[in-house]
């Protein structure tokens, strides 16, 4: 088996983990890429921008009201002020990379407006493609330091332990199979979401949940689990992953409507279709489950401005068939965001020595049950750069010595089959349907016994339908625990908020998969 050892080892090239290696420097840093870089992460995505307060009316106080009115009282304080402090800086940092966020005629930074914020305070560019300019900003500043190697391709399988302390990553080339051993003084996942998990998802096919699935194999301390956020305006057009409907078309005035052209948000909350995500999410499920189908009107408030506005939502359409200028865009809701993953401190540090995690894939707690719009690549900035900073300021890290390969087995190589690929769609099926936006205790047990069958099938050995189980499994057992509803947790059968469980939700891998 080969063994390759450097300072510290990223898993995972979007923002977390680019800013991270970045801020690493001078280190050795070795970044795995489950692609081609640039080309799987979901930060390429991302549509609406970066929350900061830099406008002339605007705060970090305020910015931090409203992600804990967003976060639905559980959280945590102190996170969420690091964040929203730490936000203007970082946007000057990506500023100085050279990003091209969009301007006014007069100069200053072009805020837009999302749901759920009491204030124009998010940074864009290109109308509607700022994660597409952010990974780009980062991939060019990497190239810059020939001591940041991205090792392309390759997938992470499993954590490498020396006791309690993670010296290392086992993974495994994505063509040939062959095992391969990372080694390095520092850990940092940085990995992504679990999008993948469910039927109607906005997160690249690569959005498998592996760090978590690693890191709870490895026995670290999980969080806030139950929460999965589902963007409410993903468009319907049949297509897998769906492409995003932007925050933004709504922050500038689009309205929802049924298929009878009624508009339904008014009645259902006082920000109609600015109301938080879940809170929208859910309306618009209510309609579908009423037999209706929903659209994004957006001809009165953008009109001929759409294309100029929001390209990449226009040319979505466009390849559909579709004209927003003039007709209303067909949207569902999909899973978009997870509150929940490896639970971290303020610094990233997970439960695990000598491990790190930022970004998606961890758990900081600053999102509560439900986080407020355009603070995911934020949070990715912040603890990309908490995370680096931290690991820099230890004392006497040295690079572990390569263990002896007897002691390592890798995680057997399935190539995908007819039988993975049911597997896979029967397990996101039921995710949707059972751990999805309306929750029930006997829909979710009926979900964590469909993935004790699939877990006991031949295929899901595979790295990807083996990690999806777990976090699907994770989920579904904290959202059976969390007997009331909160955020983006919804539970038909407890549809109160208790304040006995108004506090985050803590866990560890029960069953080893």
């Amino acid at each position: 088996m080969e063994t390759r050892t450097s300072d510290a080892l990223i898993v995972g090239a979007g923002i977390a983990g680019l800013v991270a290696a970045l801020k690493l420097q001078p280190a050795r840093v070795t970044v795995l890429c489950k692609t081609r870089l640039g080309k799987g992460a979901a930060t390429g995505w991302a549509q609406g921008g970066i929350a900061a307060a830099v406008g002339k009316d605007d705060s970090p106080k305020l910015h931090a009201i409203d992600t804990q009115r967003a976060g639905a009282g559980i959280s945590d304080a102190t996170i969420v002020d690091i964040l929203t402090r730490d936000a203007p800086a970082r946007i000057e940092e990506l500023l100085e990379l050279g990003a091209a966020f969009d301007r006014t005629d007069e100069g200053e930074l072009a805020l837009g407006r999302e749901a759920a914020h009491q204030r124009r305070r998010i940074v864009k560019a290109g109308g509607d493609a700022t994660g597409h300019e952010i990974l780009k900003t980062l991939i060019d500043a990497v190239a810059a330091h020939p001591s940041i190697e991205i090792v392309e391709n390759v997938a992470a399988d499993d954590l490498i332990l020396d006791g309690a302390r993670v010296t290392g990553v086992l993974a495994h080339d994505n063509d040939a199979g062959a095992p391969v051993a990372f080694h390095a003084a520092a850990v940092i996942l940085a990995t992504g979401g679990i999008g993948r998990l469910y039927r109607y998802t906005t997160n690249p096919v690569g959005a498998t949940g592996d760090g978590i699935a690693m890191a709870a194999r490895a026995g670290a301390v999980l969080a806030d689990m139950e929460f999965v956020q589902f963007h409410p305006t993903a468009l319907a057009i049949g297509r897998d992953p769906m492409p995003l409907v932007t925050e933004a078309v709504r922050g500038e005035g689009a309205i929802l409507v049924n298929d009878l052209g009624e508009r339904f948000m008014a009645a259902v909350h006082p920000e109609a279709e600015l109301a938080a995500r879940d809170v929208v999410a859910r309306a618009i499920f209510e309609q579908q489950q009423r037999g209706r189908t929903v659209g994004l009107d957006a001809r009165a408030a953008i009109g001929a401005r759409f294309a100029r506005a929001f390209p990449t939502v226009f040319r979505f359409c466009a390849d559909a068939g579709l004209d927003p200028r003039i007709q209303n865009i067909p949207v569902t809701p999909a899973a978009h965001y997870h509150m929940g993953g490896i639970a971290v401190d303020e610094w990233g540090r997970t439960s695990l020595e000598n491990l790190w995690a930022c970004g998606e894939t961890s758990a900081t707690g600053v999102h509560g049950a439900n986080r407020l719009a355009s603070n995911s690549l934020l949070e990715a900035l912040v603890y990309g750069t908490r995370v680096a900073t931290d690991i820099a300021s230890r004392e006497g890290a040295r690079r572990p010595a390569a263990r002896s390969m007897s002691q390592l087995e890798a995680a057997p190589h399935v190539p995908n089959s007819t039988d993975a690929t049911q597997a896979l769609s029967d397990l996101r099926n039921v995710m949707y349907s059972n751990v999805g936006l309306v929750r029930t205790d006997a829909g979710l047990r009926e979900a964590v016994a469909r993935i004790s069958e699939l877990q006991a099938l031949p295929e899901s050995r595979g790295a990807v339908l083996r990690n999806l189980l777990v976090v699907g499994r994770l989920i579904a057992e904290a959202a059976i625990e969390r007997r009331e509803s909160r955020g983006s947790h919804y539970r038909s059968d407890y549809p109160n908020t208790d304040e006995a469980f108004a506090k985050r939700s803590f866990t560890r891998l029960r069953d080893v998969a």
